[in-house]
């Protein structure tokens, strides 16, 4: 004898019909999970390869005459920043993608091109130059007695003594030298000869400039002395010691390279 169960059945019915259903949502469900999750993997992988800088490689050269030494800078005209180069004209600088660069050779004109990197974010680049004819007026350099007087101030440049206790002296006045060392008194008569001394670094290439102005070595107004002076960014030594035609030189080539940065 058979006997049937038919609400149990059913009721198997319904449930199989059910799981059904919940297994298409579900496999509906990680469908879209993998979509989202390609996606947000694809974004944050944009960004990255955005932020990624670009390693520049390069160098300038004369192919018709060799040159012993390039004097170059590197000026990235999207950032506004700029960096020397090496004397035998090779360069390495991080930029961004598509950023615009100038290379500014003295006596050549400018080489520029456009950030591309390849797939190792790097740009590899050969400035080919070639010379160009100038006219160049002969600047003469007169004895006058200013520029003596520069030139006797510029030896002087020193450093005001403030009696600091060091070496071998600590050990025979350890007390002081501790004193010195947190004393907020002793720091800032220190500090108070350090701001002395680069000032009057500044008051000496002022007068230089004020005198290569007179001479139109160098095209200045006074309101632009001081942002000049930070960017020549001139070592104490060479202030000291250089003869005038070695500073004069050097000062005229920093000036010409400034004078392009701002163009």
């Amino acid at each position: 004898m058979i006997i049937e169960f038919p609400l149990l059945t059913q009721y198997n019915k319904k449930l199989i019909h059910f799981i059904f259903k919940l297994s298409i949502f579900a496999e509906r469900m990680v469908k879209f999970s993998l979509v989202i999750l390609f996606f947000v993997f694809g974004f944050f992988t944009l960004q990255a390869q955005e932020k990624q800088k670009v390693l520049l490689i390069g160098r300038v050269v004369d192919t018709l005459q060799a040159q012993g030494f390039y004097n170059l800078m590197v000026i990235n005209r999207t950032s506004g920043r700029g960096v020397f180069g090496q004397p035998d004209g090779s360069f390495l600088v991080y930029c961004e993608e598509n950023d615009s660069i100038n290379l500014s050779t003295k006596g050549y004109p400018i080489y520029g091109f456009r950030i591309v990197g390849d797939s190792n974010h790097q740009m590899k680049i050969t400035g080919i130059l070639e010379n160009k004819v100038q006219n160049i007026k002969e600047v003469t350099i007169r004895p006058l007695k200013t520029l003596q007087q520069i030139k006797e101030e510029r030896a002087s440049l020193s450093l005001r003594e403030t009696r600091l206790v060091t070496g071998i002296e600590m050990l025979n006045s350890p007390i002081t030298a501790l004193y010195q060392r947190f004393s907020q008194r002793e720091q800032n008569k220190q500090w108070i000869a350090e701001m002395e001394f680069k000032d009057n670094q500044v008051k000496v290439l002022k007068e230089l400039l004020r005198l290569y102005v007179a001479y139109d070595i160098v095209n200045l107004s006074e309101d632009e002395f001081e942002d000049f002076i930070k960017f020549l960014n001139i070592d104490e030594n060479i202030l000291k010691t250089a003869s005038d035609m070695e500073l004069v030189t050097f000062i005229k080539d920093k000036y010409e390279h400034y004078m392009r940065m701002r163009e």
